[in-house]
């Protein structure tokens, strides 16, 4: 029987012994020192009567205490909770409200008068190390770590994932891994963490670099390129809106970046072009995981995949019609998945999660469709929508056909209230190589390939697109900068 997460995490270590795992600023720290780290941590969770069901927030950045304190957490088999740099108040305090215990490197500024017990990292590392394999409390069917959605379209919403799916997940066992990921695995060898190790998407793809016998390199905040050289780095993730800025600095001043392997997007899908783009500055490098925070990874492209296509999805995965039917290869309909990892359902909210999580499925709320050869191509998000007329148009597919124009690099799109229409569509971009683009081309373009409901009724310039915490575009924030909006 498979020990409960995170039991492969110690095996890992263990077996890496005085090879180095992590480098943190001039630190470098062995499989070995990085273990005792882990029992200290757990030592001092349990010395603090925290165990099993017990809500514990991780207020941690980056470093190899960190992961300690992350690990230690998950073997006294606690609820855990990561809380991010970035969040607004309203936010943090909505993550922190069914927690009483919080572990921290750093001051913990709204929410520090909260009742419940406060320890310092450097306090829990103080506890003596007893050098026994740490005992692993998590029970299956208990909740490991509530994941936070990036709160783009409000209050973040907390997935909960039990111990067993946890246990389940690609990360740690090799044997497992689907070709996309045994390729990305083998550029693994420096992965560059930057915000924080309570990230779902930071841990995870540490674990594979830790389990591919890389290296995990410290950097804080993360300037790219300048991260990406000065450490060496040969992976690392990044999110689209971050990617363009990367290429476009790159393209204007170049840089050695002859060890970089692999950057790994997350969020939303970059377009054909945009990945092309970077292939021929940065070269073969770019992997895009599409995965949810509901489920984890769905899929993932690596270089040699057509641009556009999120490569063969090693789940389970079906494309329904609205009755709720699979449609054929190349029909467009809502993606449903079941992963090993996925969560069980939304915390404390059971009518959101009986929307979203229904007899072992999970709906994405994504549409797309897959092609004879298996390949899944996304084509837009069911709820992100504008309503003309009653009719309902997928704001990705005309930020698609926006971005195709030579004068765009970038394009988002949101609904505006229209005293004729009801909704119209509102384009914001980002013009390309010092290109203006003009309303009237962009409406003939959309109308000749969407139809004239589709075409923007207003444009609004901006340099860049504002992200959330997370680094996703915030299209609420543009909305709310929308006349009308």
């Amino acid at each position: 029987m498979t020990e409960q997460f995170p039991g492969a995490v110690l095996d890992l270590l263990d077996a890496a012994g005085d090879r180095p795992v992590f480098e943190h600023g001039d630190r470098v720290v062995s499989g070995a020192q990085l273990l005792g780290m882990v029992r200290r941590a757990a030592n001092g969770l349990r010395l603090h009567g925290v165990g099993p069901g017990r809500g514990v927030a991780l207020l941690l950045g980056v470093g190899p205490e960190e992961f300690a304190a992350v690990i230690a957490a998950h073997l006294v088999g606690a609820r855990v909770v990561g809380v991010r740099p970035g969040l607004t108040d309203r936010q943090r305090e909505h993550l922190l409200q069914d927690v009483d215990v919080r572990v921290t490197d750093r001051e913990c500024g709204p929410g520090a008068r909260r009742p419940g017990l406060v320890l310092e990292l450097d306090g829990l590392l103080s506890t003596v190390d007893d050098g026994a394999r740490p005992q692993v409390c998590g029970r299956p069917q208990d909740v490991a770590r509530l994941i936070h959605t990036s709160g783009s379209t409000g209050v973040p919403k907390a997935c909960a994932q039990t111990y067993a799916a946890m246990t389940a997940a690609w990360a740690l066992r090799p044997d497992d891994w689907p070709p996309a990921i045994r390729e990305l695995a083998a550029g693994l060898d420096r992965f560059l963490v930057f915000g924080t190790l309570a990230s779902q998407v930071m841990m995870e793809y540490g674990l594979l670099a830790l389990a591919a016998g890389g290296v995990l390199v410290t950097a804080d905040p993360p300037a790219f390129p300048d991260a990406l050289v000065r450490h060496r780095a040969t992976a690392s993730v990044i999110t689209v809106a971050r990617l363009t800025q990367l290429v476009a600095s790159v393209r204007e001043t170049p840089v050695d970046l002859g060890s970089l392997r692999a950057l790994m997007v997350s969020g939303s899908p970059p377009t054909p072009a945009r990945l092309r783009e970077a292939a021929d500055v940065l070269g073969p490098v770019v992997f895009h995981g599409y995965g949810q925070t509901e489920t984890g990874m769905i899929s993932m492209a690596t270089p040699g995949d057509v641009p556009g296509s999120l490569g063969v999805p090693p789940v389970t995965l079906e494309v329904r019609d609205t009755e709720g039917r699979p449609v054929p290869p190349g029909t467009d309909g809502e993606i449903f998945v079941r992963t090993p990892s996925q969560s069980s359902g939304y915390w404390r909210e059971p009518a959101l999660g009986a929307e979203v999580f229904a007899d072992g499925w999970v709906r994405t709320r994504d549409r797309g469709h897959l092609d004879a050869t298996g390949r899944l191509w996304l084509t837009g998000r069911v709820r992100d929508v504008v309503i003309v007329n009653a009719n309902v148009y997928y704001a990705g597919a005309v930020e698609r056909l926006l971005a195709t124009h030579p004068g765009v690099a970038e394009a988002y799109v949101v609904a505006v209230p229209d005293d004729t229409t009801g909704e119209a569509v509102h384009a914001f971009v980002v013009p390309d190589a010092g290109r203006t683009p003009r309303l009237g081309d962009l409406r003939a373009l959309v109308t000749a390939g969407l139809g004239e409901a589709c075409a923007p009724t207003r444009l609004t310039l901006i340099e860049r697109v504002p992200l959330t915490a997370a680094g996703k575009p915030d299209k609420r924030r543009l909305a709310v900068d929308s006349p009308g909006g």
